[in-house]
Formats: C-alpha cells, structure tokens, sequence
C-alpha cells in the first residue's frame, strides 16, 4: 500500500480496524442494548441483535440478512424478520441503538474520556478513512453509509467505526465465499485461531445447533484445515491467513485515503479505547474460544 506521506507498513490497515471493531461490538453486548431496544417491544435476545444490526437495511426481509450477515443461520433471521419491524420501525430501532451506545460508551470509557479531545481527533479521523470506502458489492457498509453522521464525537467515532467494520466485513465474505468456506465453517476455522466465539456464543448468537457444528468440525478435517483436537493444521493457518491478505487487499482504500500518519495515530488512539472498554468488562469472560 502507498500514500501520499509514505507507504503503510504491513498488516497496518488490519492493526487499525482490529480496536475499531471492538468498540463496534460494544454494544451488542451492552445491558443498555437490551434496555432500549426492550422498550420499543423487543425482548429476545437474539431479535435485539438481528434488528440492532439490519435496521440500516430498511423494512428488510431474512434473505437479505442471512447474504449479509453470512455465518448466522437462516432460520434464526427468519424467526424475527420481517415481524420484528411490527414492533418497531427501522428509524426507531436505529434511534435506540444509538442511545445504546451513549450509554454504553459513557459507561465502559467514562465521562472525561467521552468528552476528551483524544476521543474528538479519533472521530475525525475515522471519519477521514471511511471517505475512501466504496459502496459496490458492500450491502451492510452502503446501508450504514445512508445514516447521518452523529454530532457528538464518541458517537460520531462509533459510527465511523461501524462503517469501517462493515466494509472490512463485506470484503471479508467475499474472501470466504471464494475460499469455498461455508458459514458454519467460516466460524469454526475462525474460532479455532483463538479470536473466534466459543461454542457456546455460536450456539447462542447465531443458533447453529451443537450437532452442526460438529459437522462443521468434520468437514474441516476432511479439507485437511483441522486437526482431531480441533486445531488449525498447517494447512488450515495458511488458508485463514490467506482470507486475511485477501480481506486487506480488498479493504486497502479508506486506509490508504487516510495515509500513513493517520492510520498510525488511529491505531494508537483506538487501542487506548478499547482496551479501557474491554478492561471495563465491555464483553463475557467466556465469549472467546475454540470448542
């Protein structure tokens, strides 16, 4: 990758939006989340998530969601959409999303930090990255990138990074499909680096049953891509570095538009971020994990 101040050093773009999405998931875990969303009507679990998440979409139905989203099971989105948005309007659900994430961040990074010039200069300049993203070919950053920018910069810096997450995540389900990974298998292989989601959590927040991600398991071995503990082979740690060099491939430009200093200073400032919101106790101690 080149800019105009210098070339960015390797995996920097990666570096960068790795404490970006962080701050991004917040909130899905967040007691504020299940507050605002349980006063439009919306109680279920896994319905605040999946409302949370395709609101930018519209009045959408599940085929839409299960494209995007990729590794959640179909018949999950199709329990709650479209009869979710009889509860509550798409506007109204983004509207008490972003009330979660004022409570949420003004709870997990305090009040001087919300409020610091630290958290202003990371919004404008996540901001300035996410000019260089594209729409084509990424419907959940399109869908985002339709929603105003909020005023306050701890929600403005929010945004910014939901639509970096969003459009690395676009990218990255390109790569995945191309890789001849299918959802189930995309999670597994991913859970089983160390920065994937427990069993547990995929059972939880995606509802694959325990049996299918046995399958999963299996299928991954048959590829040579696990092992019989359930282990990344050699050939397996290839494969998702791999889906990585080609998730940052196709996710280079807002990086580049931002450059080099930016992109340095981003890091840094989103690390302090979200490593005080995860010492906070931002995420469940178990949520990690391989099997």
């Amino acid at each position: 990758m080149t800019t105009l101040n210098g070339a960015l050093p390797e995996h920097a773009a990666r570096r960068c939006q790795q404490p970006l999405n962080t701050l991004h998931a917040t909130v899905y875990f967040s007691p504020e989340i299940a507050r605002e969303m349980g006063a439009l009507g919306i109680e279920d679990f896994s319905a605040v998530n999946i409302a949370a998440r395709s609101a930018a979409f519209g009045r959408v139905g599940p085929g839409p969601v299960t494209a995007a989203f990729y590794n959640y099971k179909h018949e999950l989105i199709a329990r709650h959409l479209p009869d979710v948005w009889d509860l509550a309007a798409p506007q109204d659900v983004l509207a008490a999303r972003l009330r979660a994430v004022d409570g949420t961040l003004r709870r997990l990074l305090g009040e001087d930090a919300v409020a610091s010039p630290e958290m202003a200069e990371a919004a404008e300049l996540a901001l300035r990255a996410a000019e260089g993203c594209g729409r084509g070919g990424r419907p959940l950053y399109a869908a985002h990138a339709d929603l105003p920018v909020p005023e306050a910069p701890h929600l403005a810096l929010w945004h910014a990074a939901t639509l970096l997450r969003e459009h690395r995540g676009d990218g990255h389900v390109l790569a995945l499909v191309r890789a001849g990974l299918d959802p189930v298998e995309a999670l597994l292989s991913h859970s089983a680096t160390g920065g994937g989601m427990s069993d547990k959590w995929l059972v939880r927040t995606r509802s694959w049953t325990v049996e299918e991600l046995n399958a999963g398991r299996e299928r991954l071995r048959a590829r040579g891509l696990l092992d019989e503990a359930g282990q990344l082979t050699e050939a397996g740690t290839a494969l998702r570095e791999e889906l990585e060099q080609e998730t940052d491939r196709l996710d280079a430009a807002p990086y580049e538009h931002l450059g080099a200093a930016g992109v340095a200073r981003l890091t840094e400032l989103g690390k302090t971020f979200a490593t005080a919101a995860v010492t906070a106790g931002a995420f469940p101690a178990d949520l990690l994990g391989n099997g």
